[in-house]
């Protein structure tokens, strides 16, 4: 069983990525910090934005860890593993560094500190500074974060499997799978989200790597579980027996966020109130959602489809240009004087119109392939 594909991750990694876009979309318009703003963010779209905050990430690494294990068993060993998780994963972090993010900070630079140097003369003049300007690190990898602490996640996956014997691995893997085999699963990935909780509380992401640990034990364990998930694929029985159930546990989860986000709005409870029952629900709605997106793609969308290929394919480009389009055009909006609702259309449009132009002219000019992201052929 477990050389079998599984076409339900392949559909949630497809989804998990699209949602991603979107979510940044909407960055535009609420009222957290970013890159640009409408000039007028909308308060009450934090609450739709709060139904993804919890999971949409962890959901990312887990179907990572998951496709890495698939990697690794078709690879057969951890130099190959890392040899192409690196081509794959580092080729495209230095393109996108480079070429790709340089318009987001300027325009924040511009938009939000009154920058005044032209596009070109902040990339041969500022951007390589390796130091910060106005607060923001020079240069930078913005959204492509992600690659960067998949990448590390992944050498360390390959150390473990080349260092620790096959039988150790085997049966702390079994263990796991024991452990995680019934009611487990529901509650011991979340147990140690909440023990984060409680041992760091109020920590905030940093998607610097060197000082953001709390955020790495936070990611390692659902890309743990992802690759558990492939190796000891018997977990898919477990998740069959609770996805229903866990999406009752997010609906009420996600019910408590948005009740206490709404008070908070409305003036009704001042800030600091509420805020444990909020975080706590927070990380529960985080897990059960996941675990019912599995049981989801798992029961529903385990079985493929002609265009299931492509897609697979084009998430990764999409991924790597996708904020850089956002935040361009939101800048032209912005000048522009745009309103929200046709704000939110045309940035839609111009994202995925942008993400499938860049998908396609990297895919079929041989050389370009690998800065997206993709093999060459």
């Amino acid at each position: 069983m477990t050389g079998v594909r599984h076409y339900g991750m392949d559909w949630l990694r497809i989804a998990a990525f699209g949602l991603l876009i979107l979510y940044h979309i909407g960055m535009y318009f609420v009222p957290w910090d970013w890159h640009v703003k409408i000039a007028q963010p909308i308060d009450w779209v934090q609450v739709p934005m709060l139904a993804t905050n919890s999971w949409r990430l962890p959901l990312l690494f887990l179907v990572s860890g998951y496709a890495s294990a698939a990697l690794f068993a078709k690879l057969g060993g951890s130099g190959a593993f890392v040899r192409s998780r690196s081509a794959r994963l580092l080729i495209p972090l230095l393109f996108g560094v480079l070429i790709v993010i340089p318009p987001q900070p300027w325009i924040e630079l511009v938009t939000q500190h009154g920058y005044a140097k032209s596009l070109g003369a902040f990339w041969t003049s500022d951007y390589f500074r390796f130091g910060t300007l106005d607060g923001i690190v020079l240069p930078t990898w913005q959204h492509l974060w992600f690659v960067v602490y998949l990448w590390v996640y992944t050498l360390l996956a390959a150390a473990v499997l080349a260092w620790v014997p096959a039988a150790t691995r085997a049966k702390v893997a079994d263990g796991a799978a024991r452990w995680l085999g019934g009611w487990g699963l529901l509650v011991l990935p979340l147990a140690w989200w909440l023990l984060l909780l409680a041992l760091f509380p109020g920590h905030e992401e940093t998607h610097a790597l060197f000082d953001d640990g709390p955020s790495h034990l936070h990611y390692l364990m659902p890309f743990f579980v992802g690759w558990l998930l492939r190796v000891r694929p018997e977990l898919f029985a477990a998740v069959a027996r609770w996805w229903r159930i866990s999406l009752g546990v997010a609906v009420v989860a996600f019910a408590v966020v948005a009740g206490i986000m709404y008070l908070w709005l409305s003036g009704a409870r001042p800030p600091e109130w509420g805020q444990l029952p909020f975080d706590i629900a927070h990380q529960v709605q985080g897990w059960a959602t996941i675990v019912a997106l599995v049981g989801i793609a798992d029961f529903y969308w385990n079985r493929d489809h002609p265009q299931r290929a492509m897609l697979a394919e084009a998430v990764f480009p999409f991924y790597i240009i996708h904020q850089t389009i956002i935040v361009i055009v939101g800048w032209y909006l912005l000048r522009g004087e745009v309103a929200a609702l046709p704000s939110f259309l045309i940035l839609v449009a111009a994202t995925v119109t942008g993400c499938w132009l860049f998908y396609w002219i990297g895919r079929n000019i041989d050389w370009l392939r690998p800065l997206i992201g993709l093999q060459r052929k």
